[in-house]
Order: C-alpha cells, then structure tokens, then sequence
C-alpha cells in the first residue's frame, strides 16, 4: 500500500468516526425529545440519519479493506448486498436533503399555513417516494448485472465489465445522478433562494420601521 492509500484509509477511518459521532448524536436527540418527533421534519431527518449509520457501519469498512487489500473485500453475494446499499443509500441521502429544503422552504414563506401543508402524513409520503426513487435504480441495476467491485473505486457499487455495455451503462449512470443529485441540487438552489428571498424582504421590512422609529425619537424633543 503506497502513501496515497495509506492517506485515503486515515481519510475513510476520520471520516467513519465523525460519521458515527454525528448521526449517533442526531438519534440520540430524535430518540429523548417527544417535541421533535411530533414534527414533520423529524422523519425527513430520521431518514437521513439512519441511512448515514447505515452507509458507515456497512459500505465504509468495505471501501476501507478494499482500499487497503486493492481487491475485492468481500464474497459476491456481500459485495453485490453492499452495492446495491451503496447505491440505494446516497440516492436516498440526497433526496431526502431536498425534502428537508422543501420541508424549510414552506416553513418560511407558508408560517401561519405550515401546520396544514406539512403534516406528518404528508412527510411519511415524502419519505415513501424518496425510497421508492432510491430503490429504483439500484433495482435496475441488480436485473442489468451492473453491480459489484468497481477497481478503480475500490468499493462494490455501480461497474459494468462487458466492453459492448459501456453505452448503455454511461446512460444509465447519467440517469442515476441526474435523476438523483443533480435533481436534489436544483431543487436545494429553488427552495434556498426563495428562503433567501423572503428574508431579505423581512431584512428590509425591519430596517424600514427601525429607521421610521429613530425618525420619530428624534422628532420628539422633550419640553
């Protein structure tokens, strides 16, 4: 193992341990507050933190000894399991970040109508759609044959070895990230501009009767 691999596993071990910390922390929180789990949000986070422990208790240790044996970690039944994992979880980390900017953006610009927008009926639909979009491109790609351990990647996720699949395979994977983090990313952009929008129009509001305040202060002289 050269230096780069020995840098890239402290990197895989920090980041396994902050990940541990940080979720453990999030469920800990989700777990001993009853206030926080009556509210909406509190599934869209739940879904989120669990798929993050679940990412680093089983996909990182494989990437790790992937990593440090630059080979395949594990059998192909655990390899093709984690993959279709790897796959399934950052789809649905990714989407359910966007949820939870959905869930902020009618917090902010719906405050009196939020309760009635976004119950917790509302976010279990959520949630059920994020899974089933996360689940379906893993799926596909278990009937296709396009899981398993990516060399370059040292770490079982999407790899096509058939030279005359590349093109298929390329357009599934544009599919994949497109549908999945490029769709989650314009959909953080709209919502956080639009959050961004509103308060600066309240920034404005504020300053406008702050001025008109020290306006009327000043013009009061007492006698």
């Amino acid at each position: 193992m050269n230096s780069w691999d020995a840098g890239l596993a402290g990197l895989l071990v920090g980041t396994m341990g902050v990940s541990l910390l940080s979720n453990a922390l999030v469920l800990l929180c989700l777990l001993h507050s009853a206030d926080i789990r009556r509210q909406a949000p509190a599934l869209f986070t739940l879904n989120l933190t669990c798929g993050n422990l679940l990412c680093t208790v089983v996909n990182m240790p494989l990437t790790l000894a992937g990593v440090v044996a630059q080979r395949q970690p594990a059998g192909d039944r655990l390899c093709l399991l984690a993959a279709f994992l790897d796959t399934f979880l950052a789809a649905n980390s990714m989407l359910s970040m966007a949820a939870l900017s959905i869930d902020r953006w009618v917090a902010v610009v719906f405050p009196l109508s939020y309760r009635a927008k976004m119950r917790l009926r509302d976010a279990a639909l959520m949630v059920a759609y994020t899974w089933l979009h996360a689940l379906a491109f893993p799926a596909a790609a278990v009937v296709l044959s396009w899981l398993g351990f990516h060399q370059l990647y040292a770490s079982c996720t999407l790899c096509s070895r058939r030279p005359d699949e590349r093109l298929r395979f390329a357009v599934f994977t544009g599919a994949f990230h497109a549908l999945s983090f490029l769709l989650s990313f314009v959909v953080l952009c709209c919502t956080y501009f639009k959050v961004l929008k509103v308060a600066r129009f309240h920034c404005r509001r504020i300053d406008v009767i702050t001025m008109q305040t020290l306006v009327l202060l000043v013009d009061i002289h007492p006698r």
